[in-house]
């Protein structure tokens, strides 16, 4: 493996750690510490990382030093809230659209997922009692 190749690699990852700790971040600090990396060397990842748009570097005050906050600009996308879509393997999704017979307004089938996605504990989206109140009559 080539030196650029162990860049990359480590350049790598350095943005999955920073992702991971989502629209928190992670200071800087410790990151380095956890990779095992020299300020110096983390520093020239952290802004390798910058310029190519994938985070920003937030300048922080912590424990009475300087340091910065890397913050993950592009998250991975999660694909996990429509891994269990029924459309992906409805035997009728070939004939269902907005207007016809077969429709998402009106099939079960999605209603019960997203009711089934709604009550999970893992879900992010926390509806209160207020909004179903006002949400409209299933017909």
């Amino acid at each position: 493996m080539s030196e650029d190749d162990s860049i990359e690699d480590l350049t790598s990852k350095v943005f999955r750690i920073v992702a991971e700790n989502g629209k928190e971040g992670i200071l800087q600090s410790e990151l380095w510490k956890r990779l095992d990396l020299t300020s110096r060397d983390g520093s020239r990842l952290s802004i390798r990382l910058e310029r190519r748009s994938l985070i920003k570097r937030e300048k922080v005050l912590e424990n009475g030093r300087w340091t910065y906050k890397l913050i993950a600009i592009k998250l991975p996308v999660d694909t996990s809230c429509i891994e269990q879509a029924p459309c992906l393997t409805c035997p009728v999704e070939h004939m269902c659209s907005v207007d016809g017979t077969v429709s998402p307004n009106t099939c079960v089938l999605i209603e019960n997922w997203i009711l089934n996605e709604i009550s999970s504990p893992e879900q992010l989206i926390n509806i209160s009692a207020e909004s179903k109140k006002h949400a409209p009559a299933r017909s």
